[in-house]
Formats: C-alpha cells, structure tokens, sequence
C-alpha cells in the first residue's frame, strides 16, 4: 500500500475511532469514504482494524458504551461489508451477536481521546433529558471550551478555577488533565448531575478525599453545589477563583438572569482584589438568547468581548450550530 494510501487509512480510523468512542449519530461517520476503501481492497485488514478502533477498543470493554449505539453501529458495518460482496467476516458477527446479548441501560460510558494520548471518559446518560435536567450528557459547548482551553492552558495553569454548571464534566476533566490547574472546582445545583459528576472525576483519576496526598501536577479537586439564586456572597468568595468559566447554560430567560445576578455578587467578592477572569461558552441556536445575555450583562455593568473562534480539530462534535466564548470583564 502507497503511503498516501496508508495515511488515509490512518485518518479513517482515526475519525471512526473518535466518532464511536463519544457516540456521535452514526450519520456523521464517514461511511462513503469507508465504503470505497472496502471496494478498493478485498483485504479484510481494514475491517478488523476499524473493529479494534471501535466496538473491540480497550476502553469499551473497561467502560461499556450503550449497547444499542453498538449494536447500531455493528449493523451499519455489516452492511456496508456486504455492499462490497466480501467473504462473510466472522468477527463482526461475533461482536454483534455479543452485544445483542447485553441489557440497555440508562447509563453508558464514553470517551473523548485528549492530546498526547491522554482520554477523559464519563458515565453519560443515554437520554437527552433525564430526571429533569440536561446535565447528564456532555454537549459541543463543552467541547469546544475543552478545546479552547488546551489551546490556551496558560489561562489555568497554576490557577484556581470554578466552574459553574459542570455537568458531566468533560470540560473541567480536560482542563485538569492537560492545563495543570493549581486547584478545580466543579459545581453545579442538580442532585443527580453532581452525584454522576462526583462518579466521572473519580473514574478519571481524582481524588476527591482532602485528606489524601496530592500528587504532583494533580490539582486538588472539589465538587460544590451551588444554586445561583441562593448562593451567598460568603459562600462565593470561599472559593476564590481567579477563573470562572461556564459552557451551555445559557438555555433559557431565567437561567441566563440567575447566572448574570451570581456574577455580579461574584463582583462584589473581589472589591479589593483582581477579578476572575470569566470565559461563558454557548451553542447559538437561538440569536435571541445570547442577545438577552449580552443585555443583561450591560445592565449590571459587565463588560464583554467575544474570543477569537478556533477550529475544531480535536473532538468529534455532535452540532453544526455556531458555538461562542465570551470572556466578561467583573
């Protein structure tokens, strides 16, 4: 095979690799170019490679993913297999036949591959909106913040940092992995967000147990429930962060005033010190959300500037939807 050829290949598994590992819609995948690479070559090596990158990874058999996704995914395979006429190929058949034999549950696994080969994989739900939030997926917000903040990981390096609406965790996870943050707080108001939150930091290596020894380059790791139309002026200033960020919680009128409100006590924690440095991340799906954003931070006296966009190299991204981070000036 001509290096050009096999870099392609290498590119193909790659892009399979991410795409299944997160549990992208499989419309997503690049099917087309698989199924050419199949009609090019009666070789099977591609298949079995694909299988290795996917459905037999290393990381699905630690940490399952939801066994509908797969058995999705395992029957668009074989019928792209059988498209291209080949030799029936026993280890498809054998991978679906295993997860066909596996229960749904309401909780899966996946993973988002890092740089420098490093993963940050969480316990997810497998539905949208489940116990009445929508915290409990990860969503190309957070993503895209991750992603930022490794492009820029002097922003957090050897810093305090508060996160507000964790969620699952992806993005804090990623900044904790790759940007050395002196300590992390995630937080966030649902129960059951921070009971699967608390889970996912611990599944990726982080104590959260003061009383245990931090290891060098670990930031030390705190979970708080914070609900933005309570929490207190002490309460906030206990934590003194010199960054705040905050990805897709934008989503409705009350949520975008709660949050402008806790920053502006924010402020007021910080009369006789340099403010945080606060970076908002939000999926523009509605123009008129954001502009209710922009306008109340107006009114309260919070200046704005919006951060250059990146590309989106690193992740598998679920959306088309513009995605925007915002840095506020307190």
């Amino acid at each position: 095979m001509a290096p050009t050829e096999i870099a392609e290949s290498e590119l193909l598994l790659q892009t399979f690799e991410r795409r299944f590992l997160a549990a992208r819609v499989l419309r997503s995948f690049p099917w087309q170019s698989l199924e050419e690479k199949l009609k090019a070559s009666s070789d099977s090596k591609l298949l079995l490679h694909l299988l290795q990158k996917t459905a037999r990874h290393p990381l699905c058999a630690r940490h399952p993913p939801s066994s509908t996704y797969v058995r999705r995914f395992l029957s668009e395979l074989i019928r792209k297999h059988e498209a291209v006429h080949m030799e029936p190929l026993d280890e498809l058949y054998e991978a679906l036949a295993e997860v066909l034999a596996t229960d749904e549950s309401a909780q899966c696994h996946r993973s988002y591959l890092l740089p420098a080969g490093d993963t940050v994989t969480l316990a997810e739900s497998t539905a949208i909106v489940a116990h009445g939030t929508t915290g409990l997926v990860t969503w190309d917000a957070a993503l895209y913040l991750a992603e930022w903040a490794m492009q820029n990981p002097a922003t957090f390096t050897h810093r305090t940092v508060l996160e507000l609406g964790s969620g699952a965790g992806l993005t804090g996870l990623a900044i904790c992995k790759a940007c050395q943050p002196r300590a992390y707080i995630f937080s966030d108001g649902h129960s059951h967000v921070l009971e699967q939150l608390r889970q996912n930091i611990v599944l990726n290596g982080f104590s959260l147990e003061l009383d245990v020894t931090i290891e060098p380059g670990h930031p030390t790791v705190t979970v708080a429930q914070l609900d933005w139309d309570t929490a207190t002026g002490p309460q906030l200033s206990a934590f003194q962060p010199d960054v705040v960020i905050a990805a897709d919680v934008l989503y409705c009128p009350d949520a975008i005033l709660s949050l402008v409100g806790l920053l502006q006590r924010l402020a007021g924690c910080h009369k006789d010190q340099r403010p945080p440095d606060v970076y908002v991340a939000s999926t523009i799906r509605n123009p008129e959300t954001p502009q209710l954003f922009t306008a109340q931070l107006g009114q309260a006296g919070i200046s704005w500037e919006a951060v250059p966009p990146h590309d989106r190299t690193l992740f598998a991204y679920e959306e088309h939807w513009e995605v925007v981070v915002l840095k506020l000036t307190l």
